[in-house]
């Protein structure tokens, strides 16, 4: 056990060397950074939202509004399968309350009204599994006509549930492509989204960024009146007035159904107009929407057609020609900011509903750095601590596990910087309580080495005995340790999950550091000395 093929000497102090290089950019100043040559390491720890601040957003899910929408989405669903043929009069159609209702005319063919609605109540699986399904609606049908569409709890229950896993995922993708380090998105409750984003200098604009809904439509302008006419007496079947983003807004009338959404879109990037040199967003159409695409511009030649975000009209050119390359391009009065938030919406996609701020805090970086402070103290303590008994415990063999502690120390670092995980206070905690965990797999190395001096063996073969006895233990208090943090990473979340990253990192560096790196440095000590008898 004491023996050492150079190979694994090699290996060992390979290990320990990328370690320290690793950490150390932590200990350098951005000036002395940015001076380093470029293939030297540069990653510092991230630190979590309670160590250098930043941005504290919780959302939920505006019921209300989703329920709204999705009803008046429900109303065109009910106004194209009466209108299937052969057509089934109708008359009231309209959302009413919280529910959406139409009256069948004919009251003979008020059962074949019901077979051909009933497919709207929208059944919704539960589970991957399979399993019963839920209907998102309820369909009552009246004697005199009257079919009403109306959520039942279960099915509502269902959407929400679906609208803030969706949301949770198009936010990530946001925040991946606005630039944000490390932020933390997580589900609180059954409708609110909890998001932290560390280190973030701008709240107001990640607060835009995540709240848009950033829904895309194109629409075909309608021309059979002006939209003033249309607010004066009432727009056309199948159209509706919607204004622009401009100051004052200007109003348009459009015809209701998009031609195309922003779920047809592959790519949006910023660049700058020719002519006018401003800042305009292009936009590419995956297959089926540059064919649909081309297909409407060859029909509307001479037409305007709108570019709607969010029921504003960003803008709305006239199609000159056709269009067959599926690309596009928006305009109107971009910053280069305001054009590359526009870009990375587009690109995350829309939110399937709106989301409302319940609670924001912007935490400023003087908390962090106090906590930071006060974990620094405590590490320094509980190292200082775990030495000096180390040393009095165990003299000789005691300095060669405070040597191995160091080592232990530098390599969590190290792991901690090269796989960018974000350190919180509770990962602080893990950290400290790593130190003390350190120095267990050594207590048991020492205290075997003792029982088997005593019984008699030589120093090179207590030792020998000591590490090769104390490996099953050691192992096994690990594993154990370490099936504990798996667990608070696969369940908790959160700071929790930092504690849990920090403690798996250290059981790893601890058994290298204790077991490997420990009885490196006795087999040194015992080839240079030859001891005779054990000072421990």
């Amino acid at each position: 056990m004491l023996y050492f093929a150079r190979w694994k000497i090699t290996l060992i102090v390979l290990v320990i060397l990328v370690g320290a290089i690793t950490t150390l950019p932590n200990f350098l100043s951005p000036a002395t950074l940015r001076a380093m040559p470029d293939w030297l390491p540069k990653s510092r720890i991230v630190l979590g939202l309670d160590l250098q601040g930043g941005a504290y957003l919780l959302y939920e899910v505006d019921r209300a509004d989703y329920i709204q929408k999705r009803l008046k989405t429900l109303e065109g669903d009910i106004r194209q399968t009466l209108r299937d043929e052969p057509r089934i009069g109708y008359t009231g159609l309209g959302v009413q309350g919280n529910g959406t209702q139409v009256r069948i005319r004919d009251l003979t063919r008020l059962d074949e009204a019901r077979t051909r609605l009933s497919g709207l109540t929208n059944p919704l699986v539960t589970n991957v599994f399979g399993g019963q399904a839920v209907d998102e609606f309820e369909m009552s049908v009246a004697d005199d006509g009257l079919v009403r569409f109306s959520y039942t709890e279960q099915g509502l229950s269902q959407r929400i549930s679906s609208i803030v896993q969706q949301s949770i995922e198009v936010i990530r993708l946001r925040l991946d492509e606005f630039g944000t380090t490390e932020p933390s998105i997580q589900r609180q409750g059954e409708d609110r989204i909890l998001v932290e984003a560390p280190g973030e200098g701008d709240p107001q604009r990640l607060k835009e960024l995540v709240g848009q809904t950033a829904q895309l439509t194109f629409h075909m302008v309608d021309q059979s009146m002006s939209a003033e006419q249309a607010m004066q007496n009432r727009p056309p079947v199948g159209s509706i007035v919607m204004y622009s983003a401009d100051d004052p807004p200007f109003p348009y009338l459009l015809e209701e159904a998009p031609l195309l959404s922003g779920e047809d879109l592959i790519d949006a990037q910023v660049s700058f107009d020719q002519q006018s040199n401003e800042p305009v967003v292009n936009f590419r159409f995956n297959t089926s929407g540059a064919r649909t695409f081309s297909v409407v511009t060859q029909r509307n030649v001479g037409r305007p057609f709108a570019i709607v975000l969010d029921q504003e009209v960003i803008s709305a050119p006239v199609i000159r020609e056709p269009i067959t390359g599926g690309s596009g391009q928006i305009s109107g009065s971009f910053t280069v900011e305001s054009a590359n938030d526009l870009a990375v919406l587009l690109r995350a996609g829309a939110l399937p509903a709106k989301l409302t701020v319940v609670e924001e805090r912007s935490i400023g970086p003087g908390l962090g750095q106090d906590s930071v402070d006060a974990g620094r103290v405590a590490s320094i303590i509980g190292a200082a601590l775990v030495i000096g008994f180390m040393v009095l415990a165990y003299g000789r063999f005691g300095v060669i596990a405070d040597l191995a502690l160091a080592t232990n120390i530098i390599l969590i670092f190290g792991a901690l910087t090269f796989l960018q995980a974000t350190l919180t206070l509770p990962g602080i905690a893990g950290i400290v309580l790593t130190i003390g965990m350190a120095v267990d797999a050594n207590v048991l190395i020492f205290e075997r080495i003792r029982e088997e001096a005593r019984a008699g063996r030589s120093a090179i073969s207590a030792i020998d005995a000591g590490y090769s006895r104390a490996l099953g233990t050691i192992l096994d208090a690990n594993i154990t340790t370490l099936i504990a943090a798996l667990i608070l990473f696969q369940l908790g979340s959160g700071p929790i999950r930092g504690f849990a990253v920090t403690l798996a990192i250290g059981i790893f560096t601890t058994v290298f550091s204790a077991f490997t790196v420990s009885r490196l440095l006795v087999a040194v000590w015992v080839r240079w000395k030859r001891p005779s008898h054990l000072p421990i």
